[in-house]
């Protein structure tokens, strides 16, 4: 029987994230997630939450968290746009920013949703290629030389966790004739962000999330910063209530806290030195992190072997097996006490052969 499904949905390889455990006792260090709780005031705002709230629909705009987001970042109302996560962000500017013709770029490896995305908007990718050590392949984006509608460019990288420097990507945007989304999705981690190249050119969207530094995966909620003009074609596109109440309410209160955030990202990067230190002393080739995650290529036995050993031992880390990541397991910085049985479970694993 002839299928109904429409044929680029039919070939489409879907996106793959990593593994949800839920039993107790597993050690997860696969996903990025922050191990350490949000800000009390969001256990507040899920405690007072009033029911008959819930009976309504939500601000179809998030006016508040927008307000906010906007005192933020030193930007204007019209400046912001929030969605159901980054993810909902990333999927609209494919929409509104490229033509059917059109070619969305990006760099190989990165995040690997966004080949996704191409294939769902059906039009052509365009990835480049990093350097043989990561790095930003100056010949490959000099000017002129990326014809793409659209370039996601995630910043620190996914999966290497390494950055580039902001003056190069000042430079790309200033002679990109496209739309440029920088996916800040772990930027708090670092030490610089692109936060002001939203505002100073009117082709720069900057994406954030509230999953990471915010320690709320569990709601969904990014946001956008950019000109008004592109921050109106995501408003044209999204669905009518694309985030609810709740999730408003709650990363509202995480905003008015902000501190709160900024003293977890200080433990955690406090952490990734000195697991990034402890897997180096070990035999492990580690990359230069900015991120809440470290990738890292092990010294006597393959990557994806020890994602397996650690896999049986309750412990998970993410493997991804493309061209250029396949020797490296990407490892989430998680609390002092999960990064002692990492290590522990490493050592027992190493000492095996």
């Amino acid at each position: 029987m002839k299928s109904r499904v429409r044929k680029a949905v039919q070939d489409l390889d879907a996106y793959m994230p990593g593994e949800q455990w839920r039993e107790p006792g597993v050690i997860k260090l696969n996903t990025n997630e922050n191990p350490y709780p949000p800000s009390p005031h969001v256990t507040t705002v899920l405690r007072d939450m009033i029911p008959v709230e819930l009976t309504r629909y939500p601000d179809p705009n998030a006016t508040r968290l927008r307000q906010a987001l906007a005192r933020l970042h030193n930007g204007d109302l019209a400046n912001v746009f929030v969605g159901n996560g980054s993810d909902e962000i990333l999927a609209l500017c494919t929409r509104a920013f490229v033509e059917d013709d059109g070619v969305i770029a990006y760099f190989e490896p990165s995040y690997s949703l966004y080949q996704v995305l191409a294939d769902m908007r059906n039009v052509k990718r365009g990835p480049i290629e990093l350097n043989a050590d990561f790095g930003w392949p100056a010949s490959e984006m000099a000017p002129g030389a990326c014809k793409a509608s659209l370039f996601l460019l995630a910043y620190p990288n996914a999966p290497t966790a390494m950055v580039y420097e902001p003056a190069t990507i000042r430079e790309f945007c200033r002679t990109f004739e496209g739309v440029i989304v920088i996916d800040q999705a772990y930027v708090d981690f670092a030490t610089e962000n692109c936060d002001v190249l939203a505002l100073e050119f009117d082709n720069v969207l900057v994406v954030r999330t509230f999953s990471k530094s915010y320690s709320l995966a569990g709601i969904r909620i990014g946001y956008a910063l950019g000109n008004s003009e592109l921050i109106e074609a995501l408003f044209k596109l999204k669905d009518s209530y694309n985030t609810n109440s709740l999730s408003q309410e709650v990363a509202l209160a995480a905003v008015k806290d902000h501190q709160h955030m900024l003293k977890n990202v200080a433990v955690i990067r406090a952490t990734r030195e000195r697991l990034a230190q402890a897997l180096q002393d070990r035999g492990f080739l580690v990359l230069p992190s900015h991120a809440n995650f470290i990738m890292a290529k092990p010294p006597s036995l393959s990557a994806e072997e020890l994602y397996k050993r650690l896999r049986a031992m309750r412990i998970l880390v993410r493997y991804f097996s493309g061209r250029r990541t396949a020797e490296y397991v990407r490892i989430t910085v998680g609390t002092n006490e999960q990064v002692a049985a990492l290590l522990k479970a490493l050592d027992a694993i190493l000492r095996a052969g």
